[in-house]
């Protein structure tokens, strides 16, 4: 028997709100808004939350401590070395990192075959690091993620370990990813109206 979500038109209406809100806030990243409205478009889905992947430069008083963090430099697109070293050059006090993280998607499905059906087809586009999140009456989660990531030290306390030609080479690396994951998210894009089909 298949598992069903209970007030899935409720609970639809409720996320499509808080988007309106996020949207009219310009709190949502712009390229992936297309692939959004498809999915929201769908009877048996609706988006939760979203990001389109980014490039970061982040100050953390120690790795991992994402509440104390501060962004230096934030980008959902490709960037430049002038912009990756213009953030650095604001750094002061604990570590300095610079971040790649690939899209992330969180969609409720209706029920399990349609969570199993967006799972199916969100690993075959390459988000290989797509599971079900969360199963339950009320709820059923679908988290849409890639393998894109990096991870670099940069310095600390106000001391850059590496030169500009190395932050340039990590950047192309960056920019490459990002092409990459871009490229996932519009083919996710064109396919995603053929899972209700």
């Amino acid at each position: 028997m298949l598992l069903y979500t209970k007030n899935f038109e409720e609970q639809k209406e409720k996320a499509m709100e808080s988007l309106r809100k996020a949207l009219a806030d310009d709190r949502v990243d712009h390229d992936i808004i297309p692939l959004l409205e498809k999915i929201n478009s769908l009877d048996n889905y609706f988006t939760t939350s979203s990001c389109s992947g980014r490039i970061s430069v982040m100050e953390m008083p120690h790795f991992g401590d994402k509440l104390n963090s501060v962004w230096l430099g934030k980008w959902h697109r490709e960037v430049t070395v002038e912009e990756v070293l213009g953030a650095i050059g604001k750094h002061k006090t604990g570590q300095l990192w610079f971040l790649v993280r690939s899209p992330i998607l969180h969609v409720a499905a209706r029920t399990m075959e349609d969570a199993v059906r967006l799972l199916n087809l969100s690993i075959g586009f390459g988000f290989k690091y797509s599971n079900i999140k969360s199963v339950s009456h009320k709820k059923l989660l679908v988290e849409i993620r890639s393998t894109e990531r990096m991870d670099v030290p940069l310095g600390e306390n106000g001391e850059l370990w590496v030169s500009e030609e190395y932050v340039g080479r990590i950047v192309d690396l960056a920019n490459a990813q990002v092409r990459r994951f871009k490229g996932k998210l519009k083919r996710l894009e064109d396919e995603i109206e053929n899972l209700e089909k």
